[in-house]
C-alpha cells in the first residue's frame, strides 16, 4: 500500500447568515474551490487534466435539498471547467461530511486507485430551501407546514425515540450537565475563539489558506468579533432553555447562547489529496501525511462527545498517543461540547484550535471538516511540530478525526 498526503488546502471566508455569502449558490462556492485549488497547483494543466490527472473529486454537503443539485462534487466539476471525464461524488455525513470525503478519497490513494483526488464540501445554509412535505393522499383538506432544511432534525419519523431528537442545542444543555461544564468555562472558550482568530488574521496565517469569492466584498470570516471576553459574552441571553442564575453546569438552568455556540455560515473549502507520486504529477510539495482515521458513534443526544472516541481511534491506528501531539483542530459547534472533548482528552487546552475556531469563525456544515483538515496542516507546516489532529462532532451522535504527520517536522 502507499500512503495519502495533503499537498494543498483552501477556503472561502466563512459569511454569516444571510450576509456576505448568502447572494453566491453553493454549486459556484464549489466550483470557485475546485478551479482555485486546481490553479494552484502548477502540473494540473488543461492538458493534463485532459489526461486524467485528477482521478476524482469528492465533496462534502448537508443539505442536498436546494441547489447543491443532490450531488453538488459533478456540479462544481463541470462549473470549473474540468473535463467531463472527471467523476464526481458527494458525501453526507452532516457536519463532518468534507472530512469524510478526505477519509474516503485517502483510502482510494491507498489502496492504489488513485494518484490525485481533490476534495472538499460546501454549505449554504443562508440558501437552504423550506421543504414541503408529500401528502399520503392528493389534495388534502388541512393545512401543510415547510420544513426549514437549514439545520437539525426535520420530517422526523415517528417511531424515533423523542430523547434522540432533541435540538443540538439542547443536547449540548445536556452534555453539559452530565460533565458540570458551567456557563463561565464556555463564554471564555467562546471569546478565545475570537481573539485567536482576529490575531491569526492579523498575522497573515489565513493569507494564503483562504480565497476570496467573486462578486463579494468578504475579505475574511464574518463572524469575528475582535476584543470578545467573557464577560461581555455573560450579558447575552440563554437560547434553549432559561437562565435560572445557576452558571455552574450542575443544573437544569441553561448556559448555551450565540456567543458560546457556532455561528449559521455559508463557505466551502477544498483540499488536494495525494500519493507520493504526486508531487510529480502536481508540481506540489507534499505538507502532511496521513497517518489515521477514526469513525465513533454514541447516543444522538450526546452528539458532541463523539469526537472522543474518534480521535482515540485515529491515534490508535497512528501508533502515537496524546502525549506527542502538537497541535488539535476541533470543530467547536458549541463551547460546551469542544470543553468536554479536550476534558476527556486530557491535553493542554493551548494546542486546541490555535488560530481560532467555528465559534468566531462559522460552521457551514458541509465545509467545515475541510477547514480543520487545512488548517492543521498548515499549523503543523509552520509550527514545525509532528503530529496534529483534526476532529469533529456529528449530529445524531457521531464524530470523525484524522491524524497528520508533518513531513517535514522539526
Amino acid at each position: 500500500m502507499t500512503e495519502a498526503f495533503v499537498y494543498d488546502a483552501i477556503r472561502t471566508p466563512f459569511g454569516k447568515f444571510g450576509s456576505g455569502l448568502a447572494g453566491v449558490r453553493p454549486d459556484d462556492l464549489a466550483a470557485h474551490m475546485v478551479r482555485t485549488i486546481v490553479d494552484r497547483a502548477p502540473g494540473l494543466t488543461q492538458d493534463a487534466l485532459e489526461g486524467g490527472a485528477v482521478d476524482e473529486v469528492i465533496f462534502g454537503n448537508a443539505n442536498g435539498a436546494g441547489e447543491e443539485n443532490r450531488n453538488v462534487a459533478r456540479m462544481a466539476t463541470l462549473l470549473a471547467g474540468l473535463p467531463v471525464s472527471v467523476p464526481g461524488t458527494t458525501v453526507n455525513r452532516l457536519c463532518g461530511s468534507s472530512l469524510d470525503a478526505a477519509i474516503i478519497a485517502s483510502r482510494q490513494i491507498e489502496v492504489g486507485d488513485a494518484e490525485v483526488m481533490l476534495v472538499g464540501g460546501v454549505e449554504s445554509m443562508s440558501r437552504a430551501p423550506w421543504v414541503l412535505p408529500k401528502t399520503e393522499r392528493p389534495y388534502p383538506a388541512g393545512d401543510l407546514a415547510l420544513a426549514s432544511t437549514t439545520l437539525g432534525w426535520r420530517l422526523v419519523n415517528k417511531n424515533m425515540p423523542a430523547e434522540w431528537t432533541v435540538s443540538l442545542g439542547e443536547a449540548t444543555e445536556q452534555l453539559r450537565e452530565r460533565f458540570s461544564i458551567g456557563r463561565d468555562r464556555q463564554d471564555e472558550f467562546a471569546a478565545r475563539s475570537h481573539n485567536l482568530a482576529d490575531v491569526a488574521w492579523n498575522a497573515g496565517f489565513y493569507d494564503d489558506l483562504v480565497v476570496p469569492v467573486p462578486g463579494t466584498e468578504l475579505a475574511r470570516d464574518e463572524g469575528i468579533r475582535p476584543g470578545s471576553s467573557a464577560e461581555k459574552l455573560a450579558g447575552l441571553k440563554t437560547v434553549f432553555r432559561k437562565d435560572n442564575g445557576d452558571h455552574s453546569g450542575t443544573t437544569a438552568g441553561g448556559t448555551v447562547t450565540a456567543g458560546n455556540a457556532s455561528p449559521l455560515s455559508d463557505g466551502a473549502s477544498a483540499v488536494l489529496l495525494g500519493s507520493e507520486a504526486a508531487a510529480e504529477t502536481t508540481g506540489l510539495a507534499p505538507i502532511a501525511r496521513v497517518a489515521g482515521r477514526g469513525a465513533a458513534a454514541n447516543e444522538p443526544q450526546y452528539f458532541g462527545f463523539a469526537p472522543v472516541e474518534a480521535a482515540n481511534r485515529a491515534l490508535a491506528k497512528a501508533g502515537i498517543t496524546w502525549e506527542q501531539v502538537g497541535a488539535v483542530e476541533l470543530n467547536e459547534a458549541f463551547a460546551a461540547q469542544s470543553l468536554a472533548c479536550v476534558d476527556a482528552w486530557k491535553i493542554d487546552p493551548e494546542i486546541v484550535n490555535q488560530h481560532g475556531g467555528a465559534i468566531a469563525m462559522g460552521h457551514p456544515l458541509g465545509a467545515s471538516g475541510g477547514r480543520i483538515l487545512g488548517t492543521l496542516a498548515r499549523s503543523l507546516q509552520r509550527s514545525g511540530e509532528r503530529w496534529g489532529v483534526a476532529a469533529i462532532c456529528i449530529g445524531v451522535g457521531q464524530g470523525l478525526a484524522v491524524v497528520l504527520e508533518n513531513v517535514n517536522a522539526k
